[in-house]
């Protein structure tokens, strides 16, 4: 029997082809691999995402640099805004106002370059008194003293602005007013103290330390060379002679007669002079007024309440600003040490 005998009726070998027994024996093929990404295919994209990568980290830091410069922009505005409202207001005076008492703070040392240096006491009490507004000038002191050439230039500026002006001048002690502050109190018209105010001491000294002796001890040779007889005068490491000691006294001897003169002519006949009186000796305001170097006990308040009669009170006081005061903490207090160190001979009302 032939093979096409033995097929089913109607079986048709082209579209139904024997199915091949060796094919179906072998194993299943393994899936296709997933197709690379279309970018892996293209030449050079691994530079190309490099580059992307690079601009990405460059904008980023872009963008936080102009932040930086931002913010430290702002920082900067900030502070000088700051400076300058504070430099303003301490630069520029009242204005005409309605009547007040004017008020000047002579506080801590009196010396050049201090608050209560000559140069801004005068300024403030020149602007306290051109105002048309102030009926009275009031000196808030509370200081132990300092230069007697300071305290000249202010005590001379009085007497000339109540002259020119002609406005009552009325000093009021809070703590302390010893020598230069009492001989700037003395151009008052009246001082006005508080009973434990300490008042006077109206000496003068010059203090300095001399150091041969323990350099000798200490095998330390001076070696210090001069052009003129007494330029060495008061070198602490050189020994002072008897001439140069009766100089020194007959200077400060000058300068206490000065003061003197001062006291006496802006105390007046209210002035009750004891031999303690010019002897640097101080007192208690209760025994001042009692002594007639002040006049009465009375606060800033009292004395605008019920002796001007103006109870509105303004400032005048001129201050360091924001800058001064941050170049004198952080540099120029340096110097300012080494120059005090160096003029600490000076004779001083303290």
């Amino acid at each position: 029997m032939s093979d096409s005998d033995q097929r089913p009726p109607g079986f048709d070998p082209q579209r139904n082809p024997a199915p091949d027994l060796w094919a179906a024996g072998a194993p299943a093929s393994a899936p296709a691999p997933a197709a690379a990404p279309a970018a892996a295919s293209e030449p050079g994209w691994e530079r190309a995402a490099l580059e992307g990568l690079a601009r990405s980290v460059l904008a980023e830091q872009r963008s936080a640099r102009r932040w930086r410069i931002f913010f430290r922009l702002a920082w900067l505005l900030l502070a000088v805004a700051v400076a300058w409202g504070l430099f303003y207001q301490s630069a520029t005076t009242p204005s005409k106002s309605a009547p007040h008492t004017a008020v000047v703070d002579i506080k801590g040392e009196i010396a050049a370059g201090a608050e209560a240096s000559a140069e801004l006491v005068v300024a403030a009490m020149r602007s306290a008194f051109e105002d048309e507004g102030s009926l009275a000038v009031v000196l808030l002191i509370n200081s132990p003293g300092g230069s007697p050439v300071q305290a000249g230039i202010i005590n001379d500026e009085i007497t000339r602005l109540k002259a020119k002006y002609n406005k009552p001048v009325y000093a009021v002690v809070e703590e302390t007013c010893a020598s230069a502050a009492y001989y700037i109190a003395a151009a008052a018209d009246d001082i006005y103290v508080d009973k434990a105010s300490i008042v006077g001491s109206i000496g003068v000294l010059m203090d300095g330390f001399g150091f041969t002796g323990t350099m000798e001890k200490l095998g330390i040779e001076r070696r210090l060379l001069t052009a003129g007889e007494n330029k060495g005068f008061l070198d602490p490491f050189s020994p002072q002679t008897e001439k140069q000691r009766e100089y020194a006294q007959a200077m400060l001897d000058q300068i206490h007669q000065q003061f003197i003169a001062v006291v006496k002519a802006g105390r007046g006949d209210r002035l009750k002079p004891t031999p303690e009186t010019f002897s640097g000796l101080f007192w208690t305001g209760q025994q001042a007024v009692e002594l007639g170097l002040a006049d009465k006990l009375g606060n800033l308040d009292y004395v605008a309440r019920e002796v001007v009669k103006a109870e509105d009170i303004i400032d005048y006081t001129r201050r360091d600003n924001v800058a001064e005061r941050l170049v004198k903490r952080f540099g120029a207090s340096i110097g300012a040490g080494m120059a005090k160190a160096l003029s600490s001979s000076a004779p001083q009302l303290r």
